[in-house]
C-alpha cells in the first residue's frame, strides 16, 4: 500500500468541506486505499487540533463525532518511530515533523495546503513529494 503523511489541515478540510477533495482523501485511508503514517507528534497533533471547538463551528459533527472519527482514521495509520530529527529548517518550525515522518516511514508523499513552507527547507530530501491535496487525488483519479 502506498504511504503518505497527511497533514493536519487536510483532516481538518475533510471535516468542514463533505464534498471537497480532502474528504476523498480521508474515505480512501478508511477505505485502507493508502497507508497514513502518523509519529509521536503528528498524532498529538492531531488529538490537539481535533479538540478545538472553535476551529469546526461550521462542522455537523460534535466534538464525540469528531473524535470517533479520528479513532477510527488513525486505526488506519502505521504507526512510524522516528529516531533521528534532520530538522530541515522550514520556514515554519513545526512543520519539521512531517518531513521527519516521511523519511522515517518511507513515505511516497506528503499532502498538505502548505506546500511553499513544506518545499522551503535548508535540505532536499529524495523519495517523497510534497503535493496539494486537489493533486494528490487528481494523480489517482479520485477527483470525478
Amino acid at each position: 500500500m502506498r504511504k503518505v503523511v497527511l497533514d493536519t489541515n487536510v483532516l481538518v478540510s475533510a471535516v468542514l468541506s463533505p464534498d471537497g477533495v480532502c474528504r476523498n482523501i480521508l474515505r480512501a485511508a478508511l477505505q485502507q486505499r493508502i497507508c497514513p503514517l502518523v509519529g509521536n507528534a503528528l498524532f498529538h497533533e492531531y488529538v490537539e487540533v481535533f479538540e478545538r471547538d472553535h476551529l469546526f463551528k461550521q462542522s455537523p459533527l460534535t466534538r464525540y463525532e469528531r473524535n470517533q472519527l479520528l479513532n477510527a482514521f488513525l486505526r488506519t495509520c502505521e504507526w512510524v518511530t522516528v529516531y533521528y530529527r534532520w530538522r530541515p529548517n522550514l520556514i515554519d518550525e513545526g512543520d519539521n515533523h512531517m518531513i521527519e515522518l516521511a523519511v522515517a516511514g518511507s513515505a511516497e508523499w506528503i499532502v498538505t495546503r502548505n506546500v511553499r513552507d513544506l518545499r522551503s527547507g535548508e535540505f532536499s530530501f529524495k523519495g517523497f513529494e510534497v503535493l496539494t491535496p486537489e493533486r494528490f487525488v487528481k494523480e489517482f483519479g479520485w477527483d470525478s
